[in-house]
């Protein structure tokens, strides 16, 4: 199922030169990153990689779906944190490459029950996860 957008509200626009082993810049100039393949995946190492850059989108995101739920929930989530993990490894046999993510949040001070239903909630509001749902594994853990 294809979720259309009603209203787009804003365009991020980032050109991509040399791939996984080159530049990352937006078109405003505010992220111009060198990019190259993590050691462990046989790269330098000596740059960002898009799984960072996803994984730091997806978290920033998280958290401000967290935070719009628990202000309706009337809940105080100041000192939240939202961590996530971005893997990436071959499927189908080798044919192609995939990721999965993990979202750690950390809620101190909330009930677990209250702590897991915001966040059960806010996976269903983040556009992040809306983007990833039943394309991708995506497991979330309140620390």
């Amino acid at each position: 199922m294809t979720i259309a957008v009603e209203k787009v509200l804003y365009t991020a626009r980032a050109t991509a030169d040399g791939g996984r082993d080159g530049k990352v810049a937006t078109s405003d100039g505010k992220l111009d990153v060198v990019v190259a393949p993590p050691a462990e995946m046989g790269g330098t190492g000596n740059g960002t990689n898009p799984e960072q850059l996803f994984a730091a989108g997806y978290a920033a995101c998280f958290h401000s779906a967290l935070k719009v739920v628990a202000r309706k929930a009337r809940q105080d989530v100041e000192g939240s944190t939202v961590t996530a993990e971005v893997g990436i490894g071959p499927i189908n046999g080798g044919a192609g490459y995939g990721l999965e993510v993990a979202l750690v949040v950390s809620l101190p001070g909330l009930e677990r029950a209250v702590a897991e239903e915001l966040v059960a909630k806010a996976h269903e509001v983040c556009p992040y996860s809306n983007a990833t749902r039943g394309n991708i594994k995506v497991g979330l853990e309140v620390a």
